[in-house]
């Protein structure tokens, strides 16, 4: 009776347990080198700072410093504070680990192209966090709060301070993730209220993101430039491993004279 629920239950997944620990190997794999990287930048607070302050040098030059504006609203009730916070702390890690498992049971594709951008995106933002770590606007003297540690525990339970890397600001993958996932859920399911909230995900993150200090704006484009290359090297995976992979090959055909010899020696 055990070997058979556990049978079922094995059957129950798309590919299998095993595929199920291969996946979570490869998540481990992932977590472990964002440990190295953020051990790598843990001593960089002069370059992150010095490189922060490069970043709104910048974009008070192409007039997008919209951080001060954007947090002012942020401020103006406790309420749109709570609402920032919770955007940037529910909306990220619970929104993508929910929409992955559901990929995952029910458009096992999309789930692998999602895991690929992701990884491919996020190895291109690990070597920007090694080679040109960026202080967020939070950590530096411009007059900004940071609303969801001086407001928010949750954030404290969820990501402790010591498993994250303060210095991982550009590009933004706290939002272009978010618009990873917003993406391939859109492409995956017709259902509109699926569709509205691929779309609206994603933008609430990069208001929040912004507003409440944890990323300059730049960090927000920069990102979407990071994730849209990973989605697109990710389907340049999946067309390239389609051209390759060879034809099935159906039964071998038999010519008409022997079949019907084969139909004439069969009679009695």
């Amino acid at each position: 009776m055990g070997r058979r629920r556990r049978n079922a239950g094995a059957q129950a997944l798309p590919t299998g347990l095993s595929d199920v620990a291969r996946e979570l190997l490869l998540i481990a794999f992932a977590a472990a080198t964002y440990a190295g990287v953020r051990a790598a930048t843990e001593g960089s607070v002069a370059a992150a700072t010095e490189n922060g302050e490069r970043l709104l040098r910048l974009e008070r030059a192409l007039g997008l410093a919209w951080e001060e504006t954007l947090q002012s609203v942020l401020l103006t009730t406790d309420l749109l504070v709570t609402l920032g916070n919770w955007v940037y702390i529910w909306g990220h890690w619970p929104v993508i680990v929910t929409v992955a498992v559901v990929l995952y049971v029910y458009r096992h594709s999309s789930y692998t192209l999602l895991r690929n951008a992701m990884f491919i995106s996020g190895a291109i933002g690990f070597l920007f966090f090694v080679l040109w770590p960026v202080a967020p606007p939070r950590l530096l003297d411009v007059g900004l709060v940071d609303t969801v540690l001086e407001r928010s525990r949750s954030y404290r339970a969820l990501q402790p301070p010591s498993l994250t890397n303060q210095y991982a600001a550009f590009p933004s993958l706290h939002f272009g993730w978010n618009l990873l996932v917003g993406i391939v859920l859109f492409q995956s399911f017709r259902h509109r209220g699926i569709r509205v909230f691929a779309v609206a995900m994603p933008i609430a993150m990069a208001l929040a993101v912004v507003a409440t200090a944890n990323h300059f704006v730049i960090d927000v484009l920069a990102g979407t430039v990071v994730v849209l290359l990973g989605l697109l090297s990710a389907k340049a995976l999946v067309a390239a491993r389609d051209v390759t992979r060879p034809e099935p090959r159906g039964p071998a055909s038999v010519p008409r004279r022997s079949r019907a010899r084969d139909r004439g020696t069969s009679r009695p």
